[in-house]
């Protein structure tokens, strides 16, 4: 698998990288509340979890490029779709790129 990707609030991510992992699942949950963090397998994916779930923030976004290798990642079905989710935390050296992210 390449890269896979996550979109952050700008301040979770700011956050992580001041604790050495990121630990937010998605919007408003953490890791320890929903039990893995959601991912996108490509840019096709993103766009339709952003338009989806993120369309009423307006809070900086943040795109991470995540390399998965030694990453607990499991493809699993939702929403008609295989998404990537991340079962445990992802340490702040596995993101090879963060870069702001505008809704499309």
């Amino acid at each position: 698998m390449t890269v896979i990707l996550h979109l952050a609030l700008t301040a979770d991510w700011q956050a992580a990288r001041a604790a050495g992992e990121y630990r937010v699942s998605t919007l408003g949950r953490t890791l320890e509340e929903e039990g893995f963090i959601h991912a996108c397998a490509d840019h096709a994916q993103l766009t339709g979890v952003a338009r989806r779930f993120y369309r009423g923030v307006t809070a900086p976004l943040t795109l991470l490029a995540v390399d998965p290798t030694g990453l607990d990642v499991r493809l699993e079905p939702a929403a008609g779709e295989t998404f990537p989710h991340v079962y445990g935390p992802i340490p702040v050296r596995a993101v090879v790129s963060a870069t702001p992210f505008t809704l499309p």
